[in-house]
């Protein structure tokens, strides 16, 4: 009886050792966020020229820097903003980082963001225009979704994207 005991103990308790796994890695190291990260970072609405939007998380993506420095966007959903204000808003910016933007600085801060037209537009929390760099169009880009981040060709680039339109970011010096 007591080998039974044993052989049934070994059967079952060893295999569970075997099988637990190992904590997740922290989302630390440079590059783009996993998307738990981002959901933990990501507020669930924002403030834009005088109303609070709220944001898709589903379709949100963020990039942490080499530095540490954090910049994150997110689709809004923009129903309750008139029509002048809903054809540039679609995405909201949040970076911790100076940015290049096709080739335009942005300083650290919160920003609500369009395409339109070929240009990607920047503007101030009060819905003021800040920038425009032109975007560039990916047809061979197979599965675009609302919005995705995807890393560019030369290191510390990233490509935000809009469907298979997209605006090329890169930590600013």
């Amino acid at each position: 009886m007591k080998h039974l005991l044993a052989s049934f103990l070994c059967l079952f308790a060893f295999p569970l050792v075997a099988q637990t796994t190992p904590a997740p890695a922290s989302d630390k190291a440079p590059g783009i966020l996993a998307a738990a990260s981002v959901q933990q970072l990501m507020p669930p609405s924002v403030f834009f020229a005088g109303q609070s939007a709220t944001v898709q998380i589903r379709n949100s993506a963020g990039i942490r820097f080499a530095d540490g420095k954090l910049a994150l966007a997110g689709l809004v959903d923009t129903g309750g903003y008139s029509t002048g204000v809903r054809e540039k808003y679609q995405f909201y910016l949040i970076t911790e980082a100076a940015l290049d933007a096709g080739g335009k600085h942005i300083a650290p801060g919160a920003y609500g963001c369009g395409f339109v037209g070929g240009k990607f537009l920047l503007m101030d929390i009060g819905g003021g225009d800040l920038l425009q760099s032109t975007t560039t169009t990916d047809s061979m880009f197979k599965r675009p979704r609302p919005l995705q981040v995807i890393a560019g060709s030369t290191d510390g680039e990233f490509k935000i994207y809009l469907g298979r339109e997209y605006v090329a970011l890169k930590r600013s010096k």
